[in-house]
């Protein structure tokens, strides 16, 4: 296997050897091999809703039995309150799903004015307020406070942290969807605060998502309304790489990744490009989660993609989850997933997408929450006749 490692701000592949693999890396390994497995006994009903993560407004949770109960591979929370009994109705909802197999329960919680559940959850300053002030011990232990708040409420999962190499003073926007979001300009020190916080996460319980891969920073604009462009990859590829390349070798298990193109790499968006999966699977040999930024955005809405058309493109490209925006109400969250579910269904029965494909992204949402146990063969016994 290959190993990533960082010197004097470029980034390097070097060779590892093959007999020091860690018992974790082994684990992690085996529960996806034994996910593989039992996806393939699956419907392609089923498989398809492993792959769809469903949007509901915090404060909605309870209209999510329908979710649960059909497999849907998670649920992203939006909004800033979460009702009373949130932590019950999660568990509830965890008891109700298919072989009571975890879902993904996410939201972003990045700190600073991304924030979600106020109510409910710990909060950190702004990722730029942290890298200026606090060391890296210090962010762990931010990472840790927010990631035990959303552990005992039942949300596992943290779409944190920002690893957008940006470090102008500003707020998000239209323009820029990074400033304050980001650690700051320096891309090895992105990459310290940011694995910094991850493992704050990792040491709660909570599963931490990096991104927006291949990074952001000094983007065209903001994805969410429109199209937009990185920095070109030969510039991109040796600075904003290199946080994703830290986290990477610290055990990131889950990478989101943008909506923007990257010029000089691919043409298409990122989150539907078959090229920018290829990198991060091939070259940052990365094996864990690989899920989309929203489709919903305005960058796949400028190519006349819906979220469902966007999501078979995503899958096929190499995403595992895909993510979709803010929902009008847990109805039509609920309608937009099916009919995503329905669109992968067709792919799949007309041939453009192949059904390995599919199996592949659903063990790995399966294995990303859940420790799995490989079905035991039947035993054979021959008789002499």
């Amino acid at each position: 296997m290959k190993k990533l490692r960082l010197m004097s701000g470029a980034l390097i592949v070097t060779s590892l050897v093959v007999g020091v693999t860690s018992t974790a890396t082994s684990s992690v390994t085996t529960n996806l091999a034994c996910a593989t497995q039992i996806v393939s006994t699956w419907s392609p009903a089923r498989l398809a809703n492993e792959t769809i993560a469903v949007s509901i407004n915090a404060a909605n949770i309870g209209a999510m039995g329908p979710a649960a109960r059909a497999g849907y591979g998670g649920i992203l929370l939006l909004g800033s309150t979460a009702p009373v009994h949130f932590t019950g109705i999660v568990a509830t909802l965890q008891r109700e799903t298919p072989e009571k197999y975890a879902m993904l329960v996410m939201t972003d919680e990045e700190g600073g004015g991304v924030k979600r559940l106020t109510n409910l959850l710990a909060t950190a300053p702004w990722a730029q307020t942290m890298g200026k002030n606090l060391t890296p011990a210090q962010i762990t232990a931010e990472g840790k406070k927010v990631g035990l708040s959303m552990y005992a409420a039942g949300v596992n999962t943290d779409l944190a942290p920002v690893l957008d190499v940006d470090g102008r003073a500003v707020f998000p926007s239209a323009t820029n969807p990074d400033g304050f979001r980001s650690f700051g300009g320096a891309p090895t020190k992105v990459a310290s605060d940011g694995v910094a916080f991850l493992n704050g996460l990792r040491e709660a319980g909570v599963m931490a998502v990096v991104k927006h891969f291949p990074g952001l920073g000094g983007s065209t604009g903001n994805t969410d309304y429109g199209p937009a462009a990185t920095v070109p990859w030969a510039t991109l590829k040796n600075t904003a790489l290199i946080p994703f390349a830290a986290a990477i070798n610290s055990g990131a298990t889950a990478v989101m990744v943008s909506n923007a193109t990257v010029p000089g790499l691919s043409t298409l968006p990122s989150s539907i490009s078959p090229v920018v999966m290829e990198f991060l699977r091939q070259q940052l040999v990365f094996g864990g989660l690989i899920m989309t930024d929203s489709l919903g955005a305005g960058a796949l809405s400028a190519l006349h993609l819906s979220v469902p058309a966007a999501s078979v493109k995503a899958l096929l490209a190499g995403a595992d989850l895909t993510l979709a925006g803010t929902p009008k109400s847990p109805a039509a969250s609920l309608q937009l997933a099916q009919e995503t579910s329905n669109a992968i269904q067709t792919a799949v029965s007309d041939g453009t997408l192949p059904l390995t494909t599919l199996q592949s992204a659903a063990a790995q949402v399966l294995a990303s929450r859940n420790q799995v146990s490989c079905p035991i063969a039947p035993v054979i016994t021959r008789t002499n006749s």
